[in-house]
């Protein structure tokens, strides 16, 4: 049986290039940045869980909620196999039983914060807003698109940001724990604008401060899929 699984929608996704020296810290064991023409990236990436079941159950109050993460990329090479995964800096969510959930199983770096989300449309487009409160300002990322989704060109940064289906997390300097996002390919929806009000260095620590100054390098919005994440396993 799935650890988890849920239903991943509406994910705006702003995407910086950063320098190796930033991540490096912040790397698990048995993997290495993974970087696309030559270029490290992280991601911040704000969503909404639907339907949520941990091990096929329902919790209450934890089946709908939003998440916003920074997170960055890299490769595992298991026997002939390269894996490519992601790696979390800080994954904010409203709810206090999934920050525990997470912290104590996979050695995530969830935090519980207000949050609230707004998605409308009119008939020329389409706003996907997701905000947080923390140290005493709401943060917020928004972004404007099409009505219609897409789907993402292969070979493309899209599909290089998207297309990791795996998770590491760093237990020490010898040990990770590794395990596995299903889903089907996503679409995106085209980027009319996009607002990002967020202070880097108080949300995510003085390591990304610098993000405040920088302009993303790209702003996806994707409809996301059903998804499933299973068990862990230490590598």
């Amino acid at each position: 049986m799935s650890f988890l699984t849920a239903e991943w929608r509406k994910l705006a996704m702003a995407n910086y290039a950063v320098s190796e020296a930033v991540l490096q810290p912040y790397l698990p064991a048995h993997t290495v940045l993974d970087q696309w023409n030559g270029v490290c990236y992280v991601s911040l990436i704000g969503f909404l869980f639907v339907n949520t079941k941990v091990l096929g159950l329902k919790i209450p109050r934890h089946v709908n909620f939003e998440e916003v993460n920074l997170r960055f990329y890299v490769r595992h090479k298991d026997g002939d196999e390269w894996k490519r995964g992601v790696v979390f800096i800080k994954e904010i969510v409203p709810r206090t039983a999934i920050t525990l959930i997470a912290n104590t199983l996979y050695n995530e770096h969830y935090e519980t914060c207000p949050m609230r989300h707004q998605w409308s449309a009119n008939a020329q487009e389409r706003t996907t807003q997701y905000e947080w409160e923390k140290a005493g300002k709401w943060h917020s990322f928004s972004v404007t698109s099409e009505l219609e989704a897409q789907p993402i060109a292969p070979n493309s940064e899209t599909e290089f940001i998207t297309e990791h289906y795996w998770g590491y997390t760093k237990v020490n300097d010898k040990t990770s724990y590794e395990y596995e996002v299903q889903h089907p390919k996503w679409e995106v929806y085209p980027i009319k604008s996009y607002e990002i009000d967020v202070d880097f260095g108080s949300v995510y620590g003085k390591d990304f401060a610098h993000l405040n100054q920088l302009t993303p390098s790209s702003v996806l919005l994707a409809e996301g899929s059903a998804i499933s994440v299973e068990n862990k396993r230490k590598i």
